[in-house]
């Protein structure tokens, strides 16, 4: 349970947020990404993106949650490699150009190059420092493979793969949940930007967490530890760094639960008083018990994530469970070029 602010604490914030405000960075992608928290931030219902969930605070604390009992896609996935790592290599195939999307320690990928023995790792996170450390580390352990780190946000309809990135055998690597960030909808639009990238002998990896019992869902994201709060509670810093803002991260408390109607796991930061938000360019005010939504964690069943990834113009070669199934890995190979409205180029 968090404590109330005191005003030293509360000092201490708006400081924080002063000092942000007065030497924010004025790149295009930092342009961008401050639009997009401002615009989340003014919404009729308040949201900010979970990929500002990875600062490097952030991506540290999320390997904590990893490490978590009551987290267990992390556990299960890293089962199913262990279980069904040969037969998931012998699908893929070897020499590919792996490339790792949301990479983060890039912990997952490493444990499979000895199966799949890549040609060149491509790792991509939009946590760039917390990404090139890690890749540093792993350079020295496997020097025979090429390494091409990749700080950048993929999240979006319009990233693209710089030319650096070799063409032959994509192999697209998606572990954890997080495809179930996206809305469906989303997801279908993201997974065909994926395939546009494989090019005719590419492919796709990807963990899919499947539906289960609403205990276990409320479980993983509500940690009696606390450290998923502290996860959730740490975006308000973040944002106050990339915004100027002067949030008093006290005053905020986490809710995390499974929401059956829509099939998905909602984190949400609650106001615990009524307070006035400053940030560059704008403010807002918040009511006691109004809400932020900060991420949504979506749950398929297994044919579910085969028909979004043949949608995508993927065409499944390979599922694989655990035995409670409660996660699935799933390899997809590139299918003949889309026609239509729904292909993109």
């Amino acid at each position: 349970m968090l404590n109330q602010p005191t005003d030293a604490q509360s000092t201490s914030d708006a400081a924080a947020g002063a000092a942000a405000n007065a030497a924010l960075d004025t790149s295009a992608e930092a342009l961008r990404l401050r639009a997009e928290l401002d615009a989340g931030l003014r919404a009729r219902h308040a949201c900010i993106s979970p990929k500002f969930l990875y600062d490097a605070l952030g991506s540290r604390l999320f390997e904590a949650i990893c490490e978590l009992p009551e987290y267990y896609p992390t556990r299960t996935e890293a089962a199913i490699f262990a279980r069904h790592g040969g037969e998931i290599a012998r699908a893929v195939g070897t020499g590919a150009t792996l490339i790792d999307l949301g990479a983060g320690n890039c912990a997952k990928a490493a444990s499979l190059f000895p199966l799949l023995h890549p040609f060149q790792y491509v790792p991509v996170d939009i946590s760039a420092d917390f990404l090139q450390d890690a890749v540093e580390r792993l350079r020295q352990r496997f020097r025979h493979i090429e390494m091409n780190a990749l700080g950048m946000d993929f999240s979006g309809g319009d990233w693209q793969l710089p030319d650096t990135v070799r063409h032959e055998r994509r192999l697209f690597f998606y572990p954890g949940s997080s495809i179930g960030n996206f809305t469906p909808d989303e997801a279908l639009a993201f997974l065909r930007r994926v395939r546009a990238q494989c090019g005719p002998d590419g492919g796709i990896l990807i963990g899919i967490d499947l539906a289960k019992e609403s205990a276990v869902l409320d479980a993983a994201y509500d940690d009696a530890l606390g450290v998923t709060a502290a996860f959730n509670l740490n975006v308000l810093r973040h944002a106050n760094r990339l915004l100027g803002a002067d949030f008093d991260i006290r005053a905020w408390r986490h809710r995390g639960f499974y929401n059956e109607r829509e099939g998905r796991v909602e984190m949400h930061l609650e106001a615990r008083t009524v307070q006035q938000v400053s940030w560059r360019g704008g403010s807002r005010r918040f009511e006691a018990g109004e809400c932020i939504h900060t991420e949504n964690s979506y749950k398929y069943r297994p044919g579910g994530a085969v028909g979004l990834l043949e949608q995508a113009g993927f065409a499944a070669a390979g599922v694989w469970s655990d035995a409670r199934g409660w996660f699935a890995v799933i390899h997809a190979r590139a299918a003949v070029p889309m026609i239509g409205p729904g292909a993109m180029h």
